[in-house]
């Protein structure tokens, strides 16, 4: 059984929602990542989102755009994510990593041995943004045959005839899109995203995650009532980009998990 399985056995035998963070890799710098990604279990991190670094972020808005950027800029290199990682796992074996980001990079080196090696270093999950199902061939049947999950995007327009090929290959959760539009832009509308995880549960037991537009703990408190996992993502990033002290910023992302957690 795969981390991601694993722990949604275990929030589900508590009846707990899983609270998923997402932080770009390498932002502001290597050193502020390492050291936020190693302290998100102790502020109620279930399960824990990297973002890749990658010039054209077409599903992003501006905050995560400008924080690969600014990841770019500094120097960002594939190395340095997998030196995230290995760092992470020398202190924690058990909270389940999502890789997110674009295709263009793992092509760059290569499916097969890009997913060797995040497989070695602990990875159980990839969100890739620009690969549909029609492009199964390129990675999700790699991810298959590693036993790395391969977790689909579905958005409000999906469907129920596009459901069924999103739903195909699909595994660990869900990650539903919860605004018609890129990252951190908009507020989600309750009522929609309601009807739409009912119908996504219809035809699947896989957990749905929601994330996009989840600006404060109210909203992950409204939206963990809805969900089996929320994503919070951009509203972390912004915290990071006002100048806060590191306690300020933890105690916000601390914040999140105990809005989730309390549903």
């Amino acid at each position: 059984m795969s981390r991601i399985n694993a722990k949604f056995e275990e929030l589900q035998s508590i009846k707990r929602k899983a609270f998923i963070p997402f932080i770009m890799a390498s932002f502001p710098d290597f050193d502020y990542s390492k050291k936020l990604l190693n302290s998100l279990p102790e502020l109620g991190a279930d399960l824990i989102e990297i973002g890749i670094p990658f010039t054209d972020p077409m599903a992003d808005g501006k905050t995560i755009q400008e924080a690969g950027q600014t990841a770019l800029n500094g120097g960002f290199l594939m190395e340095h994510l997998y030196d995230l990682i290995k760092s992470f796992r020398t202190k924690d074996d058990k909270t389940p990593i999502i890789l997110m980001g674009y295709f263009n990079p793992i092509h760059k080196i290569g499916a097969k041995e890009f997913l060797k090696k995040i497989k070695s270093l602990g990875v159980d999950g990839l969100i890739i943004v620009d690969l549909p199902p029609e492009e199964d061939e390129e990675l999700c049947v790699h991810c298959l045959a590693s036993e790395i999950n391969f977790i689909r995007l579905l958005t409000p327009t999906s469907d129920d005839n596009r459901l069924k090929s999103l739903l195909k290959n699909t595994s660990g959760f869900l990650y539903y899109v919860s605004v018609a539009g890129v990252t951190g832009t908009k507020v989600p509308v309750k009522k929609s995203v309601e009807r739409d995880i009912i119908r996504i549960k219809e035809k699947t037991d896989t957990p749905i995650c929601v994330g996009f537009g989840i600006k404060n703990a109210d909203d992950a408190k409204e939206i963990a009532h809805l969900a089996n996992g929320v994503v919070v993502g951009s509203a972390i990033i912004e915290k990071i980009n006002s100048k806060e002290s590191d306690k300020k910023v933890f105690d916000f992302v601390k914040s999140l998990s105990n809005a989730v957690h309390l549903v």
